[in-house]
């Protein structure tokens, strides 16, 4: 699973999944609770969707190196 969400969208999609979330909780409509997804994809940094419609809006070479944590570290 590669990151596909650029810093810029990370940062917008957590202040309105928050904003959405907080709605939710003072008694909005329960559509609202779509919010949750943003605030998910922001942490994770992959979007779904964006991976489904083959969108990026992170740049090759600003992706964060893949880590195994099975290889052995080399010294």
């Amino acid at each position: 699973m590669k990151c596909n969400v650029a810093l810029w969208d990370r940062i917008l999609r957590f202040f309105i999944g928050v904003g959405l979330a907080a709605y939710l909780i003072a008694g909005g409509p329960i559509w609202v609770a779509g919010g949750i997804y943003f605030l998910f994809t922001s942490a994770w940094g992959f979007c779904p969707l964006y991976a489904t419609f083959k969108i990026q809006t992170l740049r090759e070479e600003k992706r964060p190196p893949r880590i195994n944590p099975f290889e052995e570290q080399s010294q």
